[in-house]
């Protein structure tokens, strides 16, 4: 007997078409004594189209964050309904349940909820029922009540919290890809499927831009030490496991992937006095405004008068609350001018093996050069190497880097 945990993502469930052939599979894969929950997310372009709905009321709907969550967690509802109803048409017991009815509990920070608890005492009691239990995710609800949602990716989020919260044997995530690849195999034709990575790894990978899973998941996979299976809805080859460590095979590569991250915007802060506290006020205005930053870069303008300037990014989701708390900001520190450009991206390698192997920056700091593409903003961590260059040069500084590390391979 097993008790798994199996997302499928919006693609997978674009059509009731589509929701009928992973209610049969599912039913086919299970053995008879399997425990079986499903996570959900909204049916193919339901978000996009309820977003949409919302910027025919206001042109700048997520000023109104707890609203959108109210209207956002609906498109969840629909899927999980009718995949209930699916499981039903078959022949099996299934039932519906929204994240607040798992118990999941959120904090408050509307459209990017954080997980606080997950009381799931419900779940276990419809699973000794012989349901399959078929929940919405990227949802949950706060103290007060309210739905809240998760973020960008949030039900891959939902479905290993819950995994850890049941104590499952697995959590398998569906995508409509085969796995997760050294890089995004739309732009990168030789990308290759990745059969095992470390949790740290796939973390900075997601982190970095690779889409295939949100970093949020990848941690909560890490914390509850359950296996992540990252696999194809449309084929049964297997995928890639999310885990502790990985064989000797695997190991021989330095750098595992490529991730690159278009949803980016690059804001300078600049002439403004080089003195104690003044990046404090900056970014603890950010981080009061539930604002992320990642790469941050200080240069000096003028020595003498000393005058410098500071150079962060940002998500494109955060840009507009960014936007509104550095006029505030500028004003207060006298700073001359604050800059905001949106054409960039985020070109990242990440590996453990790049520790204790010199020359990898060289590397692919060449491979950029080759290919004529110029480095704005430059960031390290242990694992990974990334720099910012101008949005019209994706494709080629990937595939540059790619080759680079990956040849004929």
């Amino acid at each position: 007997m097993a008790l798994i945990v199996k997302k499928f993502g919006g693609s997978s469930v674009a059509t009731t078409e589509k929701m009928m052939s992973v209610a049969k599979r599912i039913l086919e894969e299970k053995k008879d004594d399997d425990k079986i929950v499903m996570v959900v997310s909204a049916m193919g372009d339901t978000t996009d189209e309820l977003i949409s709905l919302a910027k025919g009321i206001n042109g700048e709907p997520y000023k109104f964050p707890r609203e959108m969550d109210m209207l956002l967690t609906t498109g969840e509802q629909v899927s999980i309904a009718l995949l209930s109803m699916a499981f039903q048409t078959l022949g099996h017991p299934a039932v519906s349940l929204t994240g607040p009815m798992v118990g999941l509990q959120t904090d408050s920070a509307y459209t990017k909820g954080r997980i606080l608890d997950i009381t799931p005492e419900r779940v276990h009691e419809e699973l000794n029922k012989g349901n399959i239990v078929v929940v919405a995710g990227f949802q949950g609800s706060n103290s007060l009540g309210d739905p809240v949602t998760l973020g960008r990716g949030g039900s891959d989020t939902s479905a290993v919290a819950l995994a850890g919260a049941l104590g499952a044997d697995s959590c398998e995530i569906y995508t409509d890809v085969e796995g997760v690849y050294s890089a995004d195999p739309r732009i990168v034709p030789s990308a290759r499927k990745i059969k095992e990575i470390t949790y740290s790894e796939m973390l900075e990978m997601a982190r970095l831009g690779a889409g295939v899973m949100q970093p949020r998941s990848v941690e909560m996979g890490e914390i509850f030490k359950i296996p992540i299976h990252v696999r194809s809805t449309f084929t049964k080859a297997s995928g890639t496991i999310i885990q502790g460590d990985y064989s000797m095979e695997e190991k021989s590569f330095v750098i595992r992937g490529v991730a690159h991250d278009e949803n980016v915007t690059k804001i300078a802060v600049l002439g403004i006095s080089d003195t104690p506290g003044i990046a404090h006020k900056i970014f603890d205005a950010l981080a009061k405004a539930n604002v992320d930053v990642d790469m941050i870069v200080q240069s000096m303008r003028n020595i003498e008068k000393n005058i410098t300037d500071m150079v962060f990014t940002v998500s494109n989701d955060d840009l507009t609350k960014a936007k509104e708390v550095m006029e505030t900001v500028a004003k207060e520190l006298n700073a001359s001018k604050v800059l905001i450009e949106e054409n960039v991206t985020k070109i990242s390698i990440v590996g453990a093996g790049m520790l204790g192997n010199p020359g990898i920056a060289a590397r692919m700091f060449g491979a950029l050069a080759k290919a004529g593409v110029n480095i704005e903003i430059i960031s390290t961590s242990e694992i990974s190497l990334s720099c910012l260059i101008k949005g019209g040069h994706v494709k080629e500084a990937v595939n540059a880097i790619h080759d680079e590390f990956f040849p004929n391979r």
